[in-house]
């Protein structure tokens, strides 16, 4: 089934989020590769496909996994949580409707 991740960046963290960015990026060609994911990027804080110092207010990936468990443990597990980037991650249960 697939699931919306849904990391939400703390305050003043953009250092550490690009600190963090090439493992969480791995992660992400990991499920790219399984043909597991269906899309990912970043929220920017602002009104720009290029927010600058102004920095991320969170992530979004959309992909497939065996349960909703196993998308909270591999969410549980990404770079940005260890480096104190997301404040909170929020996981839904995701149905595809387009497209087809």
């Amino acid at each position: 089934m697939l699931y919306a991740i849904l990391g939400h960046d703390a305050p003043g963290t953009l250092e550490k989020r690009l600190a963090a960015r090439p493992a969480h990026l791995e992660r992400l060609n990991a499920l790219l590769n399984a043909g597991r994911l269906i899309l990912a990027g970043p929220l920017p804080a602002i009104d720009s496909p290029d927010p600058g110092p102004a920095g991320f207010q969170g992530s979004l990936v959309v992909a497939e996994f065996a349960s909703l468990e196993d998308a909270r443990s591999w969410a549980d597990a990404d770079p940005y949580v260890a480096a104190g980037v997301y404040t909170a991650v929020e996981i839904y249960p995701f149905r595809q409707v387009l497209p087809t």
